[in-house]
């Protein structure tokens, strides 16, 4: 049975831990980072990639600086170098959490969301995702209606992320189910493993893969991780 590997991650690090994290990233990432206007996006990017770097150089038993990453035609993260087709991957960070998805026989995507209130929850879903979707949305107590949202977001997004197709896939496409019913596709291509992971309670995530009998294990980075650099 195929199995997949689900890691969260705390990217509060005190500046010490911050510079550690800075240090391990290559120079496109860097480059990458200090595009960020706002410290506190900027901090987020350098942790949740140091801790990607940390997590595959677990999983391939090499030195994280010695990770060589590139893009494929979409814009999807992949390995490169000695190591290209070894794992696929994904990386999502929101708040102050990040979600990293590695599966060694199928294409992973994992989103994250923090929860915050969206009065216009409903207008997007009709907007840009599928019909069922938003009726089903339509039908929940709006107290209740923007954890649902954002659970369903990541749902969608995790399909997406795993597809790599980037927007080139419009949203109402295909449908999932909504929370609270567990997550799984209804409309689109193929068998899907959807699973929704628990992040913290001010938190919805989900892990997609295209494909069935996938055995999740799941991880937490402990707090003193930016150490493993030394």
């Amino acid at each position: 049975m195929s199995a997949a590997d689900i890691w969260l991650v705390d990217l509060a690090v005190p500046s010490d831990r911050l510079a550690r994290c800075t240090q391990i990233l290559d120079g496109s990432e860097r480059e990458r980072a200090d595009r960020f206007l706002r410290p506190a996006d900027r901090a987020r990017f350098v942790v949740s990639h140091a801790a990607l770097r940390l997590v595959l150089a677990g999983a391939l038993g090499r030195a994280p600086s010695s990770i060589r990453m590139t893009a494929d035609a979409s814009g999807k993260p992949r390995l490169d170098g000695q190591a290209e087709g070894a794992i696929a991957f994904n990386l999502s960070h929101s708040g102050s959490r990040a979600l990293i998805g590695l599966a060694d026989t199928t294409a992973i995507g994992v989103d994250i969301e923090v929860l915050r209130p969206i009065p216009d929850a409903l207008r997007i879903a009709r907007a840009h995702f599928a019909a069922d979707e938003a009726a089903a949305l339509a039908e929940l107590q709006s107290d209740v209606r923007a954890a649902a949202f954002f659970g369903l977001w990541t749902r969608k997004e995790a399909v997406v992320k795993a597809l790599g197709t980037g927007l080139s896939l419009p949203l109402d496409r295909f449908s999932v189910t909504v929370p609270p019913v567990p997550p799984r596709m209804l409309r689109g291509q193929g068998p899907w493993t959807l699973s929704t992971i628990e992040a913290g309670p001010d938190y919805a995530a989900t892990v997609a893969m295209p494909a069935v009998g996938i055995t999740l294990r799941h991880h937490t980075l402990p707090a003193d991780w930016p150490d493993g650099f030394d």
